[in-house]
């Protein structure tokens, strides 16, 4: 039974990604309500730089106190996320809340990045969110509790940001716009669709590997802080918040943030 202590009791979460970093925290927090989660992703067999796969995520999902199913699947693929879709919603009997997580990132400038990685940005980020969001809008319709969440940033068009990683930002950007439109397009549907970005660099093994390794892995907070932010959001009734671009500190007004990490954490890319 859902309670204002656990509001996404029996909530079903189809979410991209999430076999690690912030999407697994998203998904464990959602779990401890005692949420359903399935995570759809690539990450069947561990990779040799990365932790974690889809069935160590699942595990620690039913150990936070949720049920999971694990989906192999490509995001960027129509038929395996129609699949993703239809066995979520055979297994759990709906869907309520849509999280597209999967990213991919090349911070390459433009003269050197190489055109596979910047497909590669676009399918995943771009077509991805679309795609994925597409498949499910059929089954929030039939949901009283309807929220798609978009882990992307605030647009910002300062030439600071402009001029920096630009294929990234076509990537990061394009799934920003796809999430304010989805909002206008499914507002007379109940469906509320929201971005999520967080305000400072989060300890992840992206970071980790390409945004400056142990140093600012050790000024990052952790990534329960965009977990806390996500299940603040997904939490109120759909029609209280959508279309908006929200930093996770912003979310989270009134919270000690000491409890994520450094004071002075560095501040995250597209954010000032």
């Amino acid at each position: 039974m859902m309670t204002s202590d656990t509001p996404l009791r029996g909530r079903t979460i189809l979410m991209s990604g999430g076999s690690r970093g912030i999407g697994l925290a998203i998904a464990r927090r959602a779990a401890a309500d005692g949420a359903n989660v399935a995570i759809l992703a690539k990450t069947d067999t561990p990779h040799p730089k990365l932790p974690g796969t889809i069935h160590t995520a699942a595990a620690e999902i039913e150990a936070a106190g949720g049920r999971a199913l694990p989906i192999v699947g490509d995001v960027r693929e129509e038929a395996s996320v129609a699949a993703a879709v239809a066995a979520t919603v055979d297994r759990f009997g709906g869907i309520d809340i849509i999280v597209n997580n999967a990213s991919a990132i090349d911070l390459s400038p433009s003269t050197e990045l190489a055109m596979k990685r910047f497909d590669l940005m676009q399918a995943i980020e771009v077509r991805g969110t679309f795609l994925l969001t597409r498949e499910a809008v059929p089954h929030l319709r039939g949901s009283q509790h309807a929220h798609i969440l978009t882990l992307s940033p605030p647009l910002n068009l300062s030439a600071r940001w402009l001029g920096a990683h630009v294929g990234y930002m076509l990537a990061k950007y394009g799934m920003t716009l796809a999430a304010l439109g989805f909002a206008a397009e499914f507002a007379p549907d109940g469906i509320a669709s929201n971005t999520l970005w967080p305000a400072t660099v989060i300890a992840t093994a992206a970071v980790q590997n390409l945004l400056g390794g142990d140093a600012t892995m050790a000024r990052a907070r952790t990534p329960e802080i965009m977990a806390d932010a996500a299940h603040a959001i997904l939490s109120r009734p759909p029609g209280e918040r959508t279309g908006q671009t929200l930093l996770d500190e912003d979310v989270l007004t009134g919270v000690d943030l000491s409890a994520y990490g450094p004071s002075d954490a560095l501040a995250d890319l597209f954010v000032d």
